[in-house]
């Protein structure tokens, strides 16, 4: 069993209870399916259309995730300005966590809603406008909401830059909320703004309250996370590590993503993930329920093995892709501007 950092709550508690978790697939996948145009803000469906949010949560919960995520990943003041709503901060946030924690409260089982919250969309200075003060203070509006509506936990992802996933877990912490925080390793094996995965535990040094766990979410494919978590668990090897992948390695045909992971990856991927020391074990960009259930199996049937190599996770689940990355090649990426989990 990993360390549990931060004080006890409801995702700690949980961790004691059954070890490893399943946390939660796309949601910009699934709610495109349903009629989500590109372009089209998914927070405003937490009040125009609750029904498909909560059947979208229902759905994981019946795939057998123990963690869903709000429908809040670009729910800060800055992202919503691009949809008119940024004085709608409070109320958006409040009805995601309301929807999910409906879904939860109905189930026969103990299930965690993760109140997530994406990046802003800014830079912070130097090299943007947004000062740290005023990172936080959007955060902290946004994770009022989501504690608000009921989330047990504030789910930091899809980060790039140090200073704004200190930010976020500053404005949980200031909310009273305990937190995660994922980042998202695409660019040549580190984030955008060069953070090292082998370094991400020390984002939280000097801060009031350690996060419960951390991790990567994202990225460029299946073997490049797991690539990710065997330098994250090298470095802490007694902390709860995230890993929440895409289905595979994303492709473009013509003008739509795809994604090359069937639910047999992705089980063989969890299986992996769990040897490889990761405790939350999810999926990102492309993953449906069918994903998840061979997921969820995986978990239940896996015992522990040896530690893999990186060897061992080409053999298994393909080619890593951050060697093209860092080579300039254009690679399909998680949409930082618009919508989260494709």
């Amino acid at each position: 069993m990993a360390t549990l950092s931060g004080m006890t709550n409801a995702l700690t508690e949980l961790i004691a209870e059954k070890g490893v978790l399943l946390a939660d697939g796309a949601t910009g996948t699934n709610l495109f399916a349903m009629g989500l145009e590109a372009g089209e803000a998914p927070e405003l469906w937490n009040e125009s259309q609750p029904e498909k949010i909560i059947k979208l949560h229902q759905d994981f919960v019946d795939a057998g995730s123990d963690i869903i995520l709000t429908n809040s990943f670009g729910g800060t003041r800055q992202r919503l300005k691009l949809h008119n709503a940024q004085e709608r901060v409070f109320e958006l946030n409040k009805r995601a966590a309301e929807i999910a924690r409906q879904v939860v409260d109905a189930s026969d089982r103990r299930i965690i809603v993760a109140g997530s919250v994406g990046p802003t969309g800014e830079l912070l200075v130097p090299l943007g406008a947004m000062t740290y003060d005023v990172a936080v203070a959007a955060f902290v509006e946004q994770i009022e909401g989501l504690k608000a509506g009921g989330a047990d936990i504030a789910w930091i992802e899809t980060m790039s830059a140090p200073d704004e996933v200190r930010a976020a877990a500053q404005a949980a912490i200031s909310c009273g909320m305990p937190y995660t925080f994922t980042c998202s390793f695409d660019t040549a094996g580190k984030t955008m703004m060069g953070l090292d995965p082998k370094n991400i535990h020390l984002l939280s040094d000097g801060l009031d309250e350690a996060p419960t766990a951390f991790g990567a979410n994202c990225g460029v494919g299946a073997s490049d996370i797991l690539s990710s978590l065997l330098d994250m668990s090298s470095a802490t090897p007694n902390e709860v590590i995230i890993v929440k992948g895409n289905c595979g390695i994303p492709e473009f045909r013509g003008s739509e993503i795809f994604y090359s992971g069937t639910p047999p990856l992705m089980a063989e991927y969890t299986r992996l993930a769990i040897d490889a020391g990761a405790t939350i074990i999810g999926g990102c960009c492309g993953t449906s329920c069918d994903h998840l259930r061979a997921m969820r199996s995986a978990i239940d049937t896996h015992s522990k093995a040896a530690r893999p190599s990186v060897d061992d996770i080409v053999e298994k689940i393909g080619p890593m892709r951050n060697k093209t990355a860092a080579a300039g090649d254009a690679q399909p990426r998680r949409e930082r501007r618009s919508r989260r989990q494709l």
